[in-house]
């Protein structure tokens, strides 16, 4: 038997999704009025952190905005999510930290977007944390190449770069410390799980111990929900805690659980271009208006 679209979940949720993506298909997201450099970062694993990373900025990029992603995680997902080459052999965020590269030099484009590009992680990044130990001004070492390509890049209009997402390590070691000093802007994904605040006021005093001596500039901008199931009731109630602790910074939209968003990376593809229509991409993009809404001044 037929059901109507007021009584079935499913009919129900299919319709939502539709109207969401119209909603979506017309939006603006308005450039900021100067680039915004956002560290995407949570020492605890599995959280989403370089799904988020990778989704975001081919959401921004669909929409128009210039984006670039730097993979600063040896293990190099988020150049596998947006389809760029991140083989031994290839110039990757290592030759610019460690060597004497450029980002210009290793920049690539992604297939993801025509306003995308993306900074490489390779496996030689793995030994970084250790090598950097040894150089002056080690903490800094991201900061200054990003300054020089942005200056390099944001002399025209066209191509000026809207935002950098900088894509950590689950660990508070050199590489997310140099993120930090990089950024301006803190970009942490939280699971909606029984451990999502583990670990998370660790993170908060190195972000504070950053601001204190080595980036003035850097604060807590964006939290997002990520792995919401809200038929149960831990969901919600995580969600509601991190609420109640960030009300300012925390996103509306949640990111639901997904076999689309799983399923994407498979393809070195973003769940954004991998299945437009499922409502993995569909908050993927709603949380991506809504950054650019807040930072729209």
């Amino acid at each position: 038997m037929a059901t109507t679209s007021g009584g079935s979940p499913i009919a129900n949720e299919l319709a939502t999704a539709r109207s969401a993506r119209q909603r979506l298909n017309k939006a603006v997201f308005e450039r900021p009025a100067k680039t915004r450099i956002m560290t995407v970062t949570n020492q605890k694993g599995g959280v989403g952190k370089t799904t988020t990373t990778a989704n975001i900025a081919a959401a921004l990029a669909k929409h128009g905005l210039n984006v670039l992603v730097i993979d600063s995680d040896p293990q190099g997902n988020a150049s596998t999510a947006l389809g760029v080459e991140h083989g031994s052999e290839t110039a990757s965020i290592y030759d610019v930290l460690i060597g004497d590269m450029t980002v210009a030099e290793v920049v690539q484009d992604s297939p993801e977007g025509p306003s995308l590009k993306v900074v490489p992680a390779t496996i030689h990044l793995s030994g970084a944390e250790i090598e950097l130990v040894n150089i002056d001004q080690r903490e800094s070492k991201l900061k200054e190449a990003l300054e020089v390509y942005l200056t390099s890049v944001n002399t025209d209009k066209e191509t000026r770069l809207d935002y950098v997402l900088i894509d950590c390590p689950p660990s508070l070691g050199l590489l997310t410390i140099n993120a930090m000093v990089a950024a301006t802007e803190a970009f942490i994904p939280i699971q909606c799980e029984y451990y999502a605040l583990e670990g998370l006021s660790q993170l908060l005093n190195n972000i504070q111990l950053v601001q204190n001596s080595l980036n003035r500039e850097i604060e807590i901008s964006t939290i997002l929900l990520t792995m919401f199931d809200r038929r149960t009731n831990l969901a919600n109630e995580v969600a509601q805690e991190v609420r109640s602790h960030f009300p300012d910074a925390t996103l509306n939209t949640k990111i639901p659980r997904s076999v689309r968003i799983s399923e994407a990376p498979s393809f070195q593809q973003t769940v954004i271009t991998y299945d437009s229509s499922s409502t993995g991409a569909i908050a993927y993009e709603q949380a991506a208006l809504e950054i650019t809404k807040r930072g729209a001044n």
